[in-house]
């Protein structure tokens, strides 16, 4: 082979370390979130895309098999080309045969090492890295050709380095991890505001990371802080209390202070109404305008909570414990400022 024809190989082989590189980081990096919604548009690069992804080890094996077989190959093909170049200068400069063999191996290796290591690992992988969903979309459909040409090789290398990782007691894993815990998400939310990338200035990304970590004891009020009025109360001491606490629902409690319903000022208002109305304000309200509180388990999820009360149309809710005791009373807003943050409403609840 010719010293010019080693270069060219050389060149060769660095563009192809680079893409398997490449490859590789892309196939790791890339986020299914963003290829997902062009393979359902029918992108086929996209399809391609997410199939290399979840095969990642046998994408990697394809790459970790053409990385090395193009690294030893720059080595043995341009170093002896570049070798044998470099050794007409030096000659012409008068050096000694000893001198001269030994001084343009030296700089062949740093040369073709340089080069590899920079532009046939550090560029592609950075590149992939600064923008893995681009580069897997490009160098994925390639890969799976590879890996698909020299199959039953890749096959048989994966399988043998699954062996061995499964004698440490661990278990394989065909594709990269694409989940997150909640306190991932909560991380990553917290990460993204400090450098500026996700803007929730309201804090509304945050809470709602956190509201699906609460149970129903964490925002339930305990019945002890509730203000509460007896079971025969009348219209005018629900007047007296919205006067004096400004709040628009009361729990309804019976003799021994546990909770029999609620009662909301619209209700003290009709009952001064129409064919149903109480006969005085010194009455009693009827027990129809008392509304039920349904029971939740103190360690219902919130999101949970919120559900059964939206389909049950109640703005307050019993919390039980394991023994079946009400030990406090959720309400329907607090549980949507956990979510949204404070919410002015023009009524108060309790």
């Amino acid at each position: 082979m010719s010293d010019w024809a080693g270069i060219a190989w050389l060149v060769v082989l660095l563009v192809a370390n680079a893409f398997f590189v490449g490859a590789e980081f892309a196939v790791i990096s890339a986020r299914r979130s963003q290829i997902e919604p062009l393979a359902e548009k029918g992108s086929r690069s996209a399809k391609t895309a997410l199939w290399a992804m979840e095969h990642a080890t046998l994408m990697l094996a394809t790459c970790q098999l053409g990385i090395t077989i193009c690294s030893l190959l720059i080595l043995n093909v341009s170093e002896p080309a570049i070798h044998h170049l470099l050794a007409v200068p030096l000659e012409a400069i008068g050096l000694p045969y000893a001198v001269v063999d030994v001084t343009g191996f030296v700089i062949a290796l740093l040369l073709v090492s340089y080069l590899h290591v920079v532009f046939g690992e550090m560029v592609p992988k950075n590149l992939a890295f600064s923008l893995p969903d681009r580069a897997v979309l490009l160098l994925a459909p390639p890969l799976v050709f590879v890996s698909r040409v020299f199959h039953p090789i890749i096959v048989a290398l994966n399988w043998i380095a699954n062996h061995v990782v499964r004698l440490f007691r661990v278990e394989p894993k065909d594709e990269a991890a694409s989940t997150f815990t909640l306190d991932e998400v909560a991380t990553i939310v917290n990460q993204s505001r400090m450098e500026g990338v996700l803007d929730d200035a309201s804090g509304a990304v945050a809470m709602a990371v956190e509201f699906t970590d609460k149970k129903a004891k964490d925002v339930a009020v305990p019945l002890s802080e509730l203000v509460t009025l007896p079971e025969h109360t009348t219209p005018d001491e629900i007047e007296r209390a919205v006067a004096r606490h400004g709040f628009s629902r009361y729990v309804i409690v019976d003799d021994e202070g546990m909770p029999l319903g609620y009662v909301h000022l619209k209700d003290v208002l009709r009952a001064a109404e129409g064919p149903d109305a109480e006969a005085t304000v010194d009455a009693p309200i009827k027990p129809k305008r008392i509304h039920h509180m349904i029971p939740i388990g103190e360690a219902t999820d919130l999101e949970d909570a919120l559900a059964l009360m939206r389909r049950s149309s109640r703005h307050l809710a019993q919390v039980r414990d394991s023994a079946g005791e009400t030990t406090a009373v959720l309400f329907l807003e607090d549980i949507i400022e956990e979510l949204v943050g404070e919410v002015h409403d023009a009524t108060r609840r309790l």
